[in-house]
């Protein structure tokens, strides 16, 4: 989309939106049944949303929080998108494909909550925090930058490079074993109060490696009021989650739309709060750009358009088909399937509690003496060799490396049911001390 900022009226901006939603409404896809509210135990009804969904095959697929499926509307309209650009490359390129992004940047404007000229687009949530982190200039020699162990692994390394280019503070703070709304943001507040001079803080509201769901507007307000910018990384939660953007009271915020919003591979976005984006460096490649100028942060250049241009297609669907108090309300049922039953197993450690507050789709475990990275690597290649059942190992918490569970919107209540059966054979034959 360039790196020049487009200036979009509210009005213009509700108007390009209905457009987005004719656009998608003209791409070939299936008429859907809609299925109306479904109960969270409603395996019938959520047995007709997988009717929606390709048919994922033998596995047992527990790791669906890389990204997510393309409901097969959503896949349609990407395929005939796909298919124009192959026909019509430049011609519509240059052309015509500029009014089409404006429409797509409306209509994730309006999904986000803000204005159009606040959004940027980028391929992945790494990308654009890599960005906002290390473009940063709100930061001098002497001040600090603070951090968690449960944020992104690359976060962690942008945030030291910064401190290394800026002579900063780093630091990075452990959150509780146990995590708790009230622990956890009892560590940031006396992180925060500890920390002389700080100017920029980086937190996580929903954590890849535990599924923590961290209270972010609590303790962006006490990293504001003691005069620090906030960054929030909203990948795991955008559109899981019942929430608008400012609703974060940050200062920038980065997001994903191809895990739980359902788009392409290939598209994630970020926003900047008026006013703070002079604090962001433009892209090297856009020495010119204006200092307001937010897609300027992150140059483009050419690049798969499809999965920009397939949006909104998968923000109608996941309107019409699944609100996300009844999609977050599914996720966590899945997710107390599998951990209720297996709370309290020797020598396993369930690393979230029961507060439906501090979770959502993801919670991860540890079996006793098997924290190294190696170690749950093996955990993950067992459960899948043997059991049949897909999982992911995620590394960089401060007490060890963990397995992460991600049911999806299709997963069934069996497939959670094969996970507590596996554990409970795998668990008592190699947990250790």
């Amino acid at each position: 989309m360039g790196g020049q900022a487009m200036q979009v009226s509210r009005r213009d901006a509700m108007m390009l939106a209905g457009a987005a939603a004719t656009a998608a409404s003209a791409a070939p896809a299936r008429a859907l049944s809609l299925p109306g509210m479904i109960a969270p135990d409603d395996e019938e009804g959520w047995a007709r949303i997988a009717t929606l969904y390709p048919t994922m095959g033998p596995v047992t697929q527990l790791e669906h929080g890389y990204w997510g499926n393309m409901a097969t509307p959503v896949a349609e309209a990407h395929r005939a998108i796909l298919e124009k650009l192959n026909r019509d490359t430049s011609v519509y390129a240059r052309r015509a494909m500029r009014k089409d992004q404006a429409v797509v940047q409306a209509r994730a404007a309006q999904a986000m909550g803000v204005q159009p000229e606040e959004i940027g687009f980028c391929r992945n949530a790494a990308e654009g925090l890599q960005a906002l982190i290390s473009q940063f200039i709100g930061v001098g020699e002497g001040d600090a930058i603070l951090w968690s162990d449960s944020d992104y692994d690359t976060s962690h390394a942008t945030m030291r490079s910064l401190a290394r280019s800026r002579r900063a503070v780093p630091v990075m703070i452990n959150l509780p074993r146990a995590p708790t709304r009230d622990n956890v943001i009892a560590a940031y507040a006396e992180a925060i109060k500890a920390t002389p001079r700080l100017k920029f803080v980086l937190l996580t509201h929903g954590t890849h490696k535990s599924g923590l769901v961290v209270p972010v507007a609590e303790i962006a307000a006490l990293a504001k009021a003691a005069g620090a910018m906030v960054l929030v990384d909203c990948a795991q939660s955008f559109r899981q989650r019942p929430f608008l953007i400012p609703d974060f009271g940050a200062d920038y915020v980065v997001l994903n739309f191809h895990k739980w919003t359902g788009a392409p591979v290939g598209v994630a976005g970020y926003w900047i709060r008026p006013g703070a984006a002079a604090l962001i460096a433009p892209a090297a490649a856009e020495p010119d750009a204006k200092p307001d100028d937010v897609q300027a942060k992150v140059h483009q250049g050419t690049l798969d358009y499809a999965p920009q241009l397939t949006l909104p297609a998968a923000l109608d669907f996941q309107e019409q088909v699944l609100p996300i108090p009844m999609k977050l309300a599914r996720l966590q049922w899945l997710r107390n399937r599998w951990v209720q039953p297996l709370r309290g197993l020797s020598g396993l450690e369930i690393m979230l509690g029961d507060d439906p507050a501090t979770f959502g789709a993801i919670t991860s475990f540890r079996i006793a003496g098997h924290t190294s990275t190696a170690d749950t690597i093996a955990i993950t290649d067992t459960l899948f060799t043997r059991y049949n059942i897909m999982t992911v190992h995620r590394v960089g918490l401060a007490d060890g490396a963990c397995v992460r569970v991600t049911p999806g919107l299709f997963t069934k209540a069996t497939d959670c049911d094969r996970l507590v059966a596996a554990l409970k054979d795998l668990v008592p034959q190699i947990a250790r001390g």
